[in-house]
Parts: structure tokens; C-alpha cells; sequence
């Protein structure tokens, strides 16, 4: 009776697996939700020193007056590649300012290499334009613009949560520290302006 019980069970059970053979099985459908990737623009905040100096007779022969002061540097890039990327940057100082009030706005160069997976080194070389205001307290009050060759080079290191990426994959906040030279030995002052900015940047 087990025997034959157990036959007809199985018998079922093909019957029923021929008939869904015969079926069409409609597929599953898997949602798939896009990542955004980023897209190598960034933006960045700091703060600035700057160093001012030009010839002055007003002391003796070859002697030159010198200024620091402090202020904002803001910058804008766009990294299109892990090596290579180009950034506007604009500064100004506002405190401490005895001799010159400087701004400065240009465009740059911005070649980079990754020592590490979190920290890139890089330079920058373009051109900019600068405004120097001299006080009356250089003997003689000017102003001063120039168009020309602007250069430096700095360090950005990476505070996001995807560190190991490089370049134009970065996404999110970081810090920066770079040095500018906006002008060197210019007009018959030989006048020398230099800039030290450190700050935050958010990459997109």
C-alpha cells in the first residue's frame, strides 16, 4: 500500500513539474539607482598672509620698506583629470595694512601629483591682475596695476570619506596650504608681493 501510495505521489509531482514547463515565466525586474559621480569642480575658503615690500629712499640708498598684513583668499577649479586642472582664485588683505592695499584676481595652471592616496602636491602658473595701493607714508602715495606672470605651488589633503581616490573622483572637504608670488621686482620700486593661504576646500 506504501508502495503504491508513494508511486502516485510521485506521479503528481511530474504531472505538475511538465505542466509549468509549458508556462512562460515572466522576469523579475531589479530597479538599478544611479551613483552620482563626481564631477572635478571644487571651491575652497582661507585665510591669507601677505608680504609686501618695494625700494624706499626715505631710509638711505638701497634701503626697502616691507609690509605684512592679512586676508581672504577664495578659490574655484575644476580638476579634469588625477594630474592636471585649472582654478580662479581672487585675494585681498584687510588687516594689519600699513604700507599696501593689495587684490589680486587670475587664473592658473594647476599640474598636481598624489604622494599619497589622501594628499597631492601641486603648482601654480598663470596670469593675473594686481592692484597695489600705497599709502602716503612711502614717501609718496601711488597705485599701481599690473597684468602679469603669477606662479606658486601648494598641498591639499583629503577629508572625505572616499579617500583613495585621486584628482577628478574627490568628493567632499579638505584642507589646502599654497604660496603665490603676485609680483617680482616690478616697475622702478622693484616691488615684491608674496602670499601664504591655507583654508578649506569642498570638491563636488
Amino acid at each position: 500500500m506504501k508502495k503504491v501510495l508513494s508511486i502516485t505521489i510521485l506521479g503528481a509531482l511530474l504531472t505538475t513539474g511538465s505542466a509549468m514547463a509549458g508556462k512562460d515565466v515572466e522576469p523579475v525586474e531589479t530597479e538599478v539607482i544611479p551613483v552620482a559621480q563626481p564631477i572635478g569642480l571644487y571651491v575652497g575658503i582661507g585665510a591669507n598672509w601677505t608680504g609686501f615690500s618695494r625700494d624706499c629712499a626715505c631710509s638711505g640708498p638701497g634701503s626697502r620698506k616691507k609690509d605684512s598684513s592679512f586676508g581672504e583668499t577664495v578659490r574655484l577649479g575644476w580638476d579634469f583629470n588625477p594630474f592636471f586642472g585649472v582654478e580662479a582664485r581672487y585675494l585681498r588683505n584687510d588687516y594689519g595694512v600699513e604700507l599696501a592695499s593689495i587684490s589680486h584676481y587670475g587664473i592658473y595652471l594647476k599640474p598636481q601629483y598624489h604622494i599619497t592616496d589622501t594628499t597631492n602636491i601641486y603648482a601654480l602658473v598663470g596670469g593675473g591682475h594686481t592692484k597695489i595701493d600705497c599709502a602716503a607714508n612711502v614717501q609718496q602715495a601711488s597705485k599701481k596695476e599690473y597684468n602679469a606672470l603669477s606662479f606658486g605651488a601648494g598641498i591639499e589633503y583629503d577629508l572625505s570619506s572616499d579617500q583613495g581616490v585621486q584628482g577628478d573622483e574627490e568628493e567632499g572637504w579638505g584642507l589646502f596650504a599654497d604660496w603665490q608670488n603676485l609680483a617680482w621686482n616690478r616697475d622702478p620700486n622693484h616691488v615684491r608681493v608674496n602670499v601664504v593661504s591655507a583654508g578649506i576646500t569642498y570638491d563636488f
